[in-house]
């Protein structure tokens, strides 16, 4: 049996077929010691239903790591990418009892599935490989799927998208765990990106607009430079010369969601750099995002992060 620890204690689950490099990633985030780190941030460990798993395409075979009773110590459980494989009996009861006693859990591409499977992710906001989208919500249709982006934080329950993002999202982990600077000192340590938004789309492969005039990008672009104004989806309208009804419907096609809501997710997106790089007065973080008032910036960052600006900053500022 694991021994006891007093730190957070983050165990991952390997089924057959897992795919290495995520594995390998969720192993070099939260189960190394990186010099310079004052020791690891987690107490880490692999669990597999078999005592000896082979991973993806036949590359390696792992062999001594915990058996499956290891989940039942866990603070945060991962379930990783495992391509073409059913979920094991036991990967689905230790997701429920880790689920039902509180635990956080994280999973990303087809391991989302898994956390569907469960049955844990009814009503609630996950996300999942590109390819795997329409598969999701065939099969789970309470699952509110948000497709492209990177990872999705739910509180208790993160998904990510696959690949890179599982480095993305373990960063996000270290950040909302430990605080901005550990997540900055070991994003420079892995030589990855300190920080990219969950809500950034991922790079997925779908033809061009037929009519390029229709494409949302000039639009965005122009939009990010301009956050400051007051605006309204008549405004946008304005500016991509076409009518409210038909700007909605181009952003429903290209981006599934609403101009209006686009706009608030991309202050908010501003209000958090602003609060991270170490502004405590909400009326400045209010005005320089284009949130407008302290009461609007605290309740579409509550909506947007599940955190208030107060609680953002004592997690992420670098600073005062």
């Amino acid at each position: 049996m694991p021994q006891e620890s007093s730190q957070h204690r983050v165990i991952a689950i390997v089924q057959p077929g897992a795919n290495l490099f995520e594995v390998a990633c969720v192993a070099e985030v939260f189960g190394v010691d990186h010099p310079g780190m004052e020791g690891p941030l987690y107490d880490f460990a692999l669990c597999a239903p078999d005592p000896s798993t082979t991973l993806r395409d036949g590359l390696c075979t792992l062999s001594g790591i915990m058996p499956m009773s290891a989940a039942d110590t866990a603070d945060t459980l991962v379930v990783p990418h495992s391509p073409g494989a059913a979920a094991h009996p036991e990967v689905i009861a230790a997701i429920r009892r880790a689920h039902a006693r509180g635990a956080r859990l994280l999973a990303f591409h087809a391991g989302v599935l898994t956390l569907a499977a469960a049955g844990v992710l009814d009503g609630r906001r996950a996300t999942t490989h590109w390819q795997l989208t329409d598969e999701l919500r065939a099969e789970f249709p309470k699952v509110l799927v948000e497709p492209d982006v990177l990872y999705v934080d739910d509180g208790d329950i993160l998904t990510a998208a696959g690949s890179s993002a599982v480095l993305d999202l373990a960063l996000h982990l270290v950040r909302r765990d430990h605080g901005a600077d550990a997540g900055c000192a070991l994003g420079r340590r892995l030589t990855f990106s300190v920080h990219r938004d969950g809500g950034q789309r991922q790079f997925v492969e779908r033809p061009l607009p037929e009519t390029r005039d229709e494409s949302l990008a000039p639009l965005l672009s122009w939009l990010t430079g301009v956050l400051e104004q007051p605006l309204t989806v008549a405004d946008l309208a304005a500016r991509a010369g076409v009518s409210p009804a038909t700007l909605h419907r181009r952003f429903q096609a290209q981006l599934s969601t609403t101009p209006l809501a686009y706009l608030n997710r991309v202050r908010v997106t501003r209000a958090c750099r602003i609060i991270e790089g170490g502004e405590a007065r909400l009326e400045v973080v209010a005005r320089r995002s284009g949130l407008g008032t302290a009461t609007n910036l605290r309740a579409l960052m509550r909506r947007e992060t599940g955190l208030s600006p107060s609680e953002y900053r004592r997690r992420f500022a670098t600073t005062g």
